[in-house]
């Protein structure tokens, strides 16, 4: 999937000081994006602070082809985080990123370590998401408005620097040489200006050689870092609205109204002959773009305030990009547009707010996308690999295997299990005084919350990602024959048995307000953990990102190619806290569309909690098989339409909702009817039939495994079975057939050997299971802090099996407490 990029290196480090003539043959750089020939990208340069891409697409009603952001420049960890949030938001939508680089250091403190540093970031980007980045190094560098500015030594040393870096790495990452348009330059009283700079500078800077830095002096070429150096060329090139050339860069100069740009604005500036006291010796797209063949990045926008009177926004707004797209189609090295899209102060406008954006009104927005769509040569997206927040939810689940070893482990835990259940029998007949007490009074069935207690061990024991004894039998016994499925049968089963008490003693209807109010507490809790994670990501000591992001370790759906790609399991997070938050960010907290991968199973157990009542009323009546039948054809729905998502939560992407209910429904039907199954299952023919039943599901395997193993066809089978048969029938996402009848089998044998060996079992590890067991959603709830507290300890040695057990071993004993002590029991549904 990622593209193979081979960059020549730069020829020589180029001398540190001087501008290179426009001459100069330039370097071969990284294959990389292009947009195809006679295209043009486009898209928005976002304040990333308030608005996301999912905003941007959503208001435009389309998806861009580009994003920009601006970053600070050495990449500090807050730039790299958000270069980071950046960079997985725009893959999202397979959209290039423009990257602006804006020194928050003198540029003479910039060195070749912090081009290295921001390289290394780069790589990281492409190699984890194939992004396409232009990097637009200190952009408008000829203007006053910014700390680099009107440095041009030092300028083109930061850049050159940055530039060996990028090109000597294995990105793909372009650079981009982007100044200001060049109207009203200086930008500024001239007088004096020269005092404050090197000798290199004046020499430089005072092209014309009058000693004074005036009008009359070159805006673009002092701050040329050479051929070499450069791969595209860009422009910033805005309508502040003012209407005469002379004052469109003054910020002295009041704005008194909004007007319509004047026509052929565009044209003139591209022809450098709007808004200069002298005549220019050429214009830059043919200078900088036309005579090297360089492709061009155009950064632009129009101003409006909404304080003044004059012309109406859309006619402001309009009036300018329709300019824009007529003089991009006019000049085909113009291969990119980023629009302004952001609302801030701006000195041309008096301090006053402006609104730049081209996509906050629906009707300016759809304007946009209509006039965009005409002009034919603009390219939506995506144009890179997409790599979607529904794809990361979907690559917590990491169980595929291409070497028969977790086959392996389900067929001797099933042998072994299937030997025990068929001695449990014997055992049974010698040992009585062994079995479970079963009176047959209603109440909790402590096997139950037994067995429960060891499920939620065994998932709390995997998501805190340490080695040790612990985590290899959860990762491949338990992981391997049941895990999460297990807990949402047995959470079903347990309600079966436990609701009809409820309507026994508070009636019906109010056993159903009961129940939804535990689903309301449920959910609520729910977008309670995922904003204290959210919060807790700005503590600097806690590494967050161990829960609200996901890497790939290459065993999940994306396959081997996808492994180290590190996916955001929190889009559009921060959008939560711009004021007010915008819908988009509102919609996917509320949905659980965002969370802590640990805890997104969370989102199923809400949802199927809410139809308890229904399917309850339903089997109380007599009708279980009805809702058996319509839960198998859910189940064979999205069998047959796998990417079908009724909710679109994060928690449908490992735990599809219309397949897992069919576990859960199970659960309730079987609990419900606990002791007639039991009493069939227990008569002289249920045991036969359970026997013969086990025992040919052990036999089966056993059987696909020797074929493999030494050589012969186990007919009627193919060959191949044993190989295939993991990847097939037992993949957890998708609950497939082996799935299935595994969680049939382990229940049926976990609680034959419960009931038989009770005492010895409850004697050794009933007081620690059974209160874990009775308190199961409470552990699982705050095992998502306990994983952030072990992933936020730095320096130990987590491969360490006596660190691993000894961390275990802690966490397990502090839950019990928790559990014992009824910590926040109040707060935290159980």
């Amino acid at each position: 999937m990622a593209r193979v990029v081979a960059f020549l290196v730069v020829i020589g480090t180029l001398l540190l000081g001087g501008a290179l003539p426009a001459s100069a043959v330039q370097a071969s750089t990284a294959a990389a994006v292009a947009p195809a020939s006679g295209t043009t990208w486009f898209g928005p340069d976002l304040d990333w602070g308030d608005d996301a891409p999912d905003g941007y697409a959503g208001r435009l009603g389309a998806t861009p082809s580009m994003y920009g952001v601006d970053v600070d420049y050495p990449l500090t960890g807050s730039a790299r985080k958000e270069l980071l949030r950046a960079t997985r938001a725009a893959a999202a939508q397979g959209a290039v990123l423009v990257v602006s680089l804006d020194p928050a250091r003198s540029l003479r403190s910039l060195d070749s370590a912090d081009a290295r540093s921001a390289n290394a970031l780069f790589e990281e980007v492409h190699e984890q998401y194939d992004t396409q980045v232009l990097v637009r190094f200190a952009p408008q560098m000829n203007g006053t408005w910014v700390r680099w500015g009107q440095q041009p030594t030092q300028y083109v040393k930061a850049f050159r620097a940055l530039a060996t870096a990028v090109h000597g790495g294995s990105s793909g990452a372009l650079m981009v040489w982007s100044p200001s348009y060049g109207a009203g330059y200086p930008f500024g009283e001239s007088a004096g200006r020269l005092q404050d700079l090197s000798a290199t500078d004046v020499a430089k800077l005072d092209t014309n050689g009058d000693g004074a830095l005036t009008a009359a002096d070159d805006p673009y070429e002092p701050y040329w870092p050479g051929d070499s150096a450069v791969d595209w060329v860009g422009l910033s090139m805005y309508s502040f609205g003012k209407g005469k050339a002379t004052e469109a860069a003054g910020r002295d100069v009041p704005l008194t109204r909004n007007d319509v740009p004047d026509a052929g604005e565009v044209d003139a500036r591209f022809d450098e002959r709007w808004g200069y006291e002298q005549p220019q010796p050429g214009n830059f797209y043919d200078r900088f773009a036309a005579a090297d063949d360089r492709p061009m990045l155009l950064d632009t926008g129009a101003l409006y305030v909404h304080s003044l009177r004059g012309d109406a926004e859309l006619s402001v707004k309009q009036g300018w990009w329709r300019q824009v797209l007529g003089a991009v189609q006019d000049r085909p090295l113009i291969r990119g547009v980023t629009f302004l899209e952001t609302n801030r102060r701006e000195p041309e406008a008096g301090g006053r707010v402006a609104d730049w954006r081209d996509t906050a009104v629906p009707g300016i927005a759809g304007s946009l996308r209509t006039d965009l769509e005409q002009a034919g040569h603009f390219v939506f997206g995506p144009v890179t690999d997409r790599v979607t927040p529904q794809a990361g939810a979907a690559a917590t689940d990491q169980q595929y295997d291409t070497g028969g070893d977790q086959m392996a482990w389900i067929v001797w835990c099933a042998v072994g299990l299937a030997i025990v259940f068929l001695l449990s029998g014997v055992f049974g007949r010698l040992l009585p005084s062994w079995r479970y007490p079963d009176d047959g009074k209603p109440g909790r069935d402590l096997r139950l919350d037994l067995f429960r207690g060891f499920i939620i061990l065994a998932v709390v024991i995997t998501h805190i990602e340490i080695g040790g004894p612990y985590s290899y039998i959860t990762l491949h016994a338990v992981g391997a024959i049941t895990g999460a499925e297990m807990f949402v049968f047995l959470s079903g089963m347990v309600l079966g048995m436990t609701y009809p008490f409820a309507i026994k003693k508070f009636g019906e209807w109010a056993a159903a307000v009961g129940a939804w109010k535990r689903a309301r507490k449920q959910y609520l809790v729910t977008l309670g953990v995922i904003l204290v994670v959210f919060a807790l990501s700005f503590v600097p000591f806690l590494n967050t990102d161990a829960i609200t992001t996901f890497t790939d370790r290459g065993t999940g759906t994306g396959g081997v190619g996808a492994e180290g790609r590190v996916y955001d399991l929190y889009p559009n997070a921060m959008q939560l806290l711009a004021y007010p938050p915008p819908w988009y960010a509102i919609r996917q907290f509320l949905l659980l569309e965002m969370g802590p991968w640990p805890f997104n199973i969370m989102g199923l157990f809400v949802v199927l909690s809410l139809f308890i009542p229904v399917f309850m009323w339903v089997i109380r009546r007599g009708f279980w098989w009805a809702l058996l039948v319509v839960s198998w054809a859910l189940y064979v729905f999205q069998a047959v339409n796998p990417d079908f998502r009724p909710l679109n939560s994060q928690f449908e992407s490992v735990f599809p909702l219309l397949t897992w209910q069919v576990v859960f429904t199970h659960g309730l039907v079987l609990g419900y009817y606990r002791r007639q199954i039991i009493g069939a299952l227990t008569g002289r023919l249920g045991k036969v039939l359970i026997g013969i039943g086990i025992g040919g599901y052990a036999l089966f395997l056993v059987y696909v495994w020797a074929g493999n193993q030494f050589g012969f066809v186990p007919a009627p089978f193919p060959a191949s079975m044993y190989d295939q048969l993991y990847n097939t029938a037992y993949q957890r996402v998708d609950l497939q057939w082996g799935r299935l009848v595994d969680i049939a089998f382990f229940a049926i044998v976990s609680y034959a050997i419960l009931t038989v060996f009770w005492k010895p079992i409850a004697t050794v590890i009933g007081w620690l299971w059974i209160p874990i067991g009775q308190a199961s959603l409470y552990v699982f709830v705050w095992q998502v802090f306990f994983a952030l507290a072990i992933a936020s300890i730095p320096g130990l040695d987590w491969g360490n099996p006596w660190i691993g057990f000894a961390t275990h071993s802690l966490l397990i004993l502090l839950a019990w407490y928790m559990v014992r002590k009824k910590f926040l029991f109040a707060v935290i549904p159980r």
